[in-house]
């Protein structure tokens, strides 16, 4: 590239520190780096917006994958992403999106605060309904543009605060998000860790090398599952060595412990699984014979002839292809009884979640302790490639987001039984 081109190139590239006050406004700190809440300085609008530095210099595999997609997918329930914002002088990247106060991570832990004080407030039935109804709206959108999330979890589910869009899910965080419909090679090569442990499912645990979108939907019943009690169905307190083997036997015993140990009716192809000769060794069927979905959830006061029970049966059925896919799951009869699901999950009364606190610079988020459990659950962090350099950003992403695919075919998919449009 000519030097006078690019110096003026440079010189005329609009700069964050120029546009936005961002200054002691840190509101998020993670192994990606860090999260600021920012304003306009000119005064052009009065928008809260999330300004996301990426950690270190130039862009991460992670950040390439984030920005290629999030560059073409629009729908009302997926983060959209206002600007790319590449620094010439420190080689810094960052992105630019619309400002989520609430988080489910946050949400879940006021309410699980709540039951460890003694005055138990349960989520609302009908903000629960709305929360998974627009997850499933969101996947759905996402598989149905061959996009695999893989990394669903409360702390990727944003909610809008107060304003135009308030109390609109937002799936966030596409940083682990893969192209599934013609792979170069398995998935599992490509990455042989995903999905936090807590919200990963069995097939990933067995070792799947062709995994496919029912990872996401097992991700999904967990947090569903912990909408309902206010505690995660599958934690596993035993820290892990991090290791490309996926087999990972706290956990696998944590899902055994809820829902008992499957039966080879249920699942017939978990012997093609491979590390079933492993699962053979280290397990024993009688040992989980008195565990159920049923009575884990009847203990958290859910009926097993609710609908709410038969939907998240339908979302952690263990084996992949009989799991509910998302356009299955909106059709389903749970959100057609009262109360109906609503574009504002916090539709009918005042929002009882604190707002986001400012961090200060040295200061470790409170979600540190995320951060922590997320080491201790295998999840990857992003490997840094200096090949990339911040000159020019669009052919990085054409790189990433070309993999065969037809742009044209990110499109809206039809309606699959929506209750609501979106604003």
């Amino acid at each position: 590239m000519d030097y006078d081109f690019k110096t003026k190139l440079a010189a005329e590239r609009e700069r964050v520190e120029d546009l936005f006050e961002y200054e002691g406004c840190k509101v998020g700190r993670g192994t990606y780096g860090h999260v600021y809440k920012a304003k306009r300085k000119d005064g052009k609008d009065e928008k809260e917006y999330a300004l996301k530095q990426i950690e270190g210099t130039g862009i991460s595999m992670s950040a390439c994958r984030e920005i290629a997609l999030l560059r073409e997918l629009k729908h009302p329930n997926v983060i959209a992403l206002q600007k790319v914002f590449l620094s010439h002088s420190d080689r810094k990247v960052w992105l630019l999106f619309d400002y989520a106060e609430h988080d489910l991570w946050h949400i879940i832990k006021f309410h699980r605060a709540s039951k460890a004080n003694k005055k138990p407030m349960q989520l609302p039935r009908g903000m629960v309904k709305s929360l998974l109804y627009q997850i499933l709206d969101g996947i759905h959108y996402l598989h149905a543009n061959w996009v695999l999330h893989r990394d669903l979890k409360p702390a990727n589910i944003l909610v809008m605060g107060e304003g135009p869009e308030r109390g609109r899910v937002k799936i966030a965080d596409m940083g682990f998000a893969r192209l599934f419909n013609s792979p170069l090679k398995p998935l599992a090569d490509l990455d042989p860790v995903v999905v936090t442990f807590w919200y990963r499912a069995p097939e990933l645990l067995l070792g799947a090398r062709h995994y496919t979108k029912a990872i996401d939907i097992w991700a999904i019943g967990c947090i569903f599952a912990e909408l309902l009690t206010s505690e995660p169905i599958f934690h596993c307190r035993q820290e892990d060595i991090k290791t490309s083997n996926p087999f990972h036997h706290d956990q696998l015993d944590r899902i055994f412990s809820v829902m008992g140990f499957p039966a080879d009716k249920d699942w017939e192809d978990i012997r093609k699984m491979p590390e079933y000769p492993t699962l053979q060794k280290d397990f024993r069927r009688t040992t989980y014979a008195n565990s159920s979905l049923i009575k884990y959830m009847e203990k958290h006061k859910v009926k097993p002839d609710s609908k709410v029970f038969l939907l998240l049966q339908k979302l952690l059925t263990m084996d992949p292809t009989k799991r509910i896919t998302s356009e299955q799951a909106l059709q389903d009869p749970y959100f057609l009884e009262e109360p109906l699901p609503t574009t504002d999950v916090f539709a009918g009364c005042q929002i009882p979640y604190p707002k986001r606190e400012f961090l200060n610079e040295d200061e470790p988020e409170e979600k540190t302790e995320k951060v922590k459990k997320n080491k201790s659950t295998g999840h990857s962090t992003n490997s840094r490639h200096p090949v990339f350099e911040v000159f020019e950003v669009i052919p990085i992403m054409r790189i990433f987001y070309s993999h065969n695919r037809d742009e044209s075919a990110f499109t809206q998919p039809a309606s699959a039984g929506r209750l609501f449009e979106w604003g």
